[in-house]
């Protein structure tokens, strides 16, 4: 079973190895700085009360307050926001961006709530989270959750203390102070960094023949920019059906099948294709947009693709990691490739504080350039080590940003 706390300890004390990071701050960083479980009843639309188990991890504040998503998950547990909080501090401190990691939510299924039963949850989750707030920890939307549970947990918040704080809250509504482009965030990120690599390594993207498993809010809009930029997506998978056509898919036709049928299956000129066909398929651009995990070492080997874009956390395994560079595969790591919406939200936090507020096209051009800066700044610090892994290059500039803010704090 993939342990994602595990392998992201693991690149971590690499990382540190390489750099040269005290042995004190590695240890420090090795565990999050405060880890809250709570219980909390709640009413249900039937009258009946239902106990429900919520988490959140902060990592660390050494540079900032500790921000990310909150999701409603059957599966959530404190193992995982350890590890998603842990990379949350490695995105923000690659991106240079004055915040550590949170990560937190709510074990249960969205699915089988009604409208004003998510409200209510919602709401509950606040009032529980403490310390919270826009200098201490703020959350943001994730896996189950979205703009709307986030203007009920602002809305909680005010209530509570008593005064707008728009910045004690991400990825919000634009009318609450929200970030236009919030949806389109990640997956847009992702071509932007793909394609600052692919020039890097002189990539042509006309005719570039694309392949993504997972096509939700992330997989699909990066689907539509590859398009965008005359790439041919050949090949979609999501969780119980997936298509290819080797001379490319109509996003937008693709996108309104499902929305009429429920899947991707029946897709007019398309062939089903599986996890394992695509994960194989003759494409030059491989993007895991779904899970944890899924590229071991044994799908590594079968792959064709000349560039990994990660717009998934941690799809890929450290063995399999191993595989693809030293076969001359072009990694563009998660922490990189999906941070996308974690600029966007340090835009958000900007826009809570000033009241001055961005048009769309500034957003994308700051977003843009944000991203393309923390790129070749990992690939110059993975130059400068002598190392072919720009993951190991991203995480080792986190860490000594990481270092730096906690030795002149006076911790280590």
């Amino acid at each position: 079973m993939y342990d994602f706390l595990k392998q992201s300890t693991q690149l971590m004390e690499q990382a540190a190895s390489l750099g040269g990071i005290s042995p004190t701050v590695l240890e420090l960083l090795s565990g999050p700085g405060r880890v809250t479980s709570f219980r909390f009843p709640l009413k249900m639309d039937d009258g009946s009360v239902r106990i429900f188990q919520a988490h959140r991890a902060c990592h660390t504040d050494a540079l900032g307050p500790t921000r990310d998503g909150t999701r409603i998950s059957i599966d959530l547990d404190a193992e995982e926001c350890k590890a998603l909080a842990l990379v949350m501090s490695i995105k923000h401190a690659a991106g240079r961006i004055p915040a550590g990691g949170g990560k937190g939510g709510i074990a249960a299924d969205p699915a089988e709530l009604s409208r004003n039963e998510l409200e209510r949850l919602c709401r509950a989750y606040i009032r529980h989270l403490r310390p919270s707030g826009p200098n201490i920890d703020v959350p943001g939307a994730d896996i189950g959750t979205d703009m709307q549970c986030m203007a009920w947990m602002l809305d909680e918040y005010e209530q509570i203390n008593g005064h707008h704080a728009p910045a004690a809250v991400n990825d919000k509504p634009v009318i609450l102070g929200g970030m236009p482009g919030g949806y389109e965030a990640t997956g847009a990120g992702v071509f932007d960094v793909f394609q600052a690599a692919a020039e890097q390594v002189d990539f042509k993207l006309e005719g570039a023949r694309i392949a993504i498993q997972g096509f939700g809010q992330v997989g699909s809009v990066a689907a539509q920019s590859f398009e965008n930029a005359g790439c041919k997506v050949i090949a979609v998978r999501e969780a119980n059906s997936g298509v290819y056509a080797a001379e490319g898919l109509s996003i937008q036709e693709l996108l309104n099948h499902r929305e009429q049928h429920g899947s991707l299956e029946g897709f007019p000129g398309a062939d089903s294709i599986t996890n394992e066909a695509l994960f194989a398929c003759d494409c030059d651009v491989l993007v895991p947009a779904a899970v944890q995990g899924v590229i071991t070492r044994e799908v590594a080997e079968t792959i064709k693709a000349r560039i990994l874009v990660e717009a998934a956390n941690a799809p890929t395994t450290l063995e399999a990691d191993e595989y693809l560079l030293n076969h001359g595969v072009t990694i563009v790591p998660d922490v990189l490739a999906n941070a996308g919406s974690v600029h966007l939200c340090q835009m958000e936090r900007t826009q809570g504080f000033s009241d001055e507020y961005w048009s769309s096209d500034t957003i994308e051009a700051e977003r843009r350039k944000r991203l393309v800066r923390s790129y070749h700044e990992a690939v110059q610090c993975a130059d400068h080590y002598g190392l072919k892994s720009v993951r190991l290059g991203a995480w080792i500039n986190a860490l000594k940003r990481l270092e730096e803010a906690i030795v002149m704090r006076g911790w280590c």
